[in-house]
C-alpha cells in the first residue's frame, strides 16, 4: 500500500491540474499564475544581467584610462624614482605601472579656444598598452613620442575643426622670478583622435609624451602627478593598495584604489542593483499569491472529491501531498520556463538592441549608443539565487492550499454532492 502511495499522489496531483468544465476558471487562474511566475523570473534575470553589463561597461570606461590603484604625493609633485617604480611593479597582482603628469591648459586652433586636460604619458604606455586600444577614430600612434605631437579626444578635435597633421597651440603658464604668472605657448601636431564614449574624456583630454610635457612645464624628468597601477584583477585593488601602504611605509605617499576614488558612484550602482532585485522579486511574490488563491479555490471546488477519498480510507497526508505537488508544479514549471526565457532574451540581446536602435534612430550617436546598447553580463550565482527564491516562494505558496485540504470534513464535503 505504501509503495503505491506516491503514484496515487502524483495521479491525484495531475487530476487536480487537469482542466475540467466545472473547474475551468480555477485552471485558468493557475495557468496565468504559471505565466506570472515565468515572466517574473525572466524579468529578474534580464534586468539584473543588463545592470551587471552596464556596471561592467561603466567601470571599464572609468578605468580604461585611469588606474586601478593610484599613487600620489601628499604635497607637491611625486618623484617617480626607479626604486619606487620597481617596488610598485614587484607588488603582487600588478600588471603595469604608468607614471602620469597632468596639467590644466588651453588649446587653440582655427580661431577656437577650449579648456583641456593635458596628460603626459610614456610612449610605450600609450602605444603598447590598453589605454586607447580599439578607441582610435582618426590618425595613428606610430609617431607618438618621436616628434611634438598630441593625441586628443575626438569631440575636442571636432570643436577645434582639426584633422591629423594639423597644428594645435597649447597655452600653459609659468611663474616668473618676480612672482608673476606669464602664459607659455607651444605648437604641437595632431597625430590622432580617440573616442571612449565618455564625455569628459572625449571633450577635453589631450595626451602628450611625458618628457615633452615635463620640459614644457619646466619639471625634472622624474616629476609626475601620479603613478597609475593596472592590476590583473580589478576587484583586488583594495587589497593591493593596503599591501603597498604596509610594504612601502612612506608617509609622503597617498595610495588609493579605484573603489575609494569612486565610492559614491559604485555605491549608487550597488544600491540600485539591490533595490531592483527586491522590487522585481515582488513580481514573483504576486504570482505566488495567485497560486495560493487559485488552489485555495480548487480545494473548495474539490470538497466532494476530498470527502469521497477520505471515506474510502485515504490518509490526510495523501491528499495534502497531492495538493502540494499540484500547486508546487505550477511554481516550479513557471520558474523553469522563466529561466529559459530570461537566458534566451539575454543571449539575443544584441539583436534586440540593434532593432531598438533602428526603430529609435539612436545608434548613430556614440553617447546614446552607450545608453541603448544594453550590454549583458549573466552571472551564474545570480541566476541560481533567482531560481532558489522563485522555487522557495512557489513551495511556500503551495503549502497553504495543501493545509486547507486537511480542513475538509467528509460529512460537510458530501452534504451538497
Amino acid at each position: 500500500m505504501n509503495s503505491g502511495a506516491p503514484a496515487v499522489e502524483r495521479w491525484l496531483a495531475w487530476r487536480y491540474l487537469a482542466t475540467r468544465q466545472r473547474e475551468g476558471f480555477v485552471s485558468f487562474i493557475a495557468i496565468f499564475s504559471l505565466i506570472g511566475v515565468a515572466l517574473g523570473v525572466a524579468t529578474l534575470i534580464v534586468v539584473l544581467s543588463v545592470m551587471g553589463g552596464f556596471r561592467e561597461m561603466l567601470i571599464g570606461r572609468i578605468l580604461g584610462i585611469n588606474g586601478h590603484v593610484v599613487v600620489t604625493a601628499r604635497d607637491g609633485m611625486l618623484q617617480a624614482t626607479p626604486d619606487l617604480l620597481a617596488a610598485l611593479r614587484a607588488a603582487s597582482g600588478v600588471k603595469a605601472v604608468r607614471p602620469v603628469l597632468e596639467r590644466q591648459a588651453l588649446v587653440s586652433a582655427n580661431g577656437q579656444t577650449r579648456g583641456a586636460l593635458l596628460r603626459g604619458v610614456r610612449t610605450e604606455d600609450l602605444t603598447a598598452g590598453d589605454l586607447l586600444r580599439g578607441k582610435l577614430v582618426l590618425g595613428s600612434l606610430a609617431e607618438f613620442g618621436n616628434k611634438p605631437g598630441v593625441v586628443m579626444g575626438d569631440r575636442l578635435r571636432q570643436m577645434l575643426n582639426l584633422r591629423p597633421g594639423d597644428t594645435i597651440t597649447i597655452v600653459t603658464h609659468k611663474l616668473n622670478e618676480n612672482g608673476t604668472i606669464a602664459p607659455r605657448y607651444a605648437d604641437f601636431e595632431v597625430l590622432a583622435s580617440f573616442l571612449t564614449g565618455r564625455y569628459e574624456f572625449d571633450n577635453s583630454l589631450v595626451f602628450l609624451p611625458l618628457p615633452m610635457l615635463q620640459e614644457e612645464l619646466e619639471q625634472n624628468d622624474l616629476a609626475v602627478s601620479s603613478i597609475n597601477l593596472e592590476l590583473a584583477d580589478l576587484n583586488a585593488a583594495g587589497r593591493v593598495a593596503e599591501e603597498l601602504r604596509r610594504s612601502l611605509g612612506r608617509g609622503d605617499l597617498k595610495i588609493a584604489d579605484w573603489l575609494s576614488l569612486n565610492t559614491r558612484f559604485v555605491g549608487a550602482l550597488q544600491v540600485e542593483r539591490v533595490m531592483m532585485f527586491i522590487i522585481l522579486t515582488l513580481i514573483i511574490l504576486v504570482a505566488a499569491m495567485n497560486v495560493v488563491a487559485s488552489f485555495t479555490m480548487l480545494v473548495r471546488v474539490k470538497r466532494g472529491s476530498i470527502a469521497i477519498l477520505r471515506t474510502m480510507g485515504a490518509a490526510p497526508r495523501t491528499i495534502v501531498r497531492a495538493f502540494f505537488m499540484s500547486a508546487a508544479a505550477v511554481g516550479v514549471a513557471g520558474t523553469i520556463a522563466g529561466t529559459a526565457l530570461g537566458l534566451l532574451v539575454c543571449a539575443n540581446m544584441p539583436a534586440i538592441t540593434d532593432f531598438l536602435a533602428l526603430v529609435t534612430g539612436s545608434g548613430a550617436v556614440a553617447e546614446l549608443h552607450f545608453v541603448t546598447s544594453m550590454p549583458v553580463r549573466v552571472q551564474a550565482s545570480e541566476v541560481v539565487a533567482i531560481i532558489v527564491i522563485a522555487i522557495a516562494l512557489s513551495l511556500a505558496a503551495a503549502a497553504y492550499p495543501a493545509w486547507r485540504s486537511t480542513k475538509v470534513e467528509p460529512v460537510e464535503g458530501l452534504r451538497y454532492e
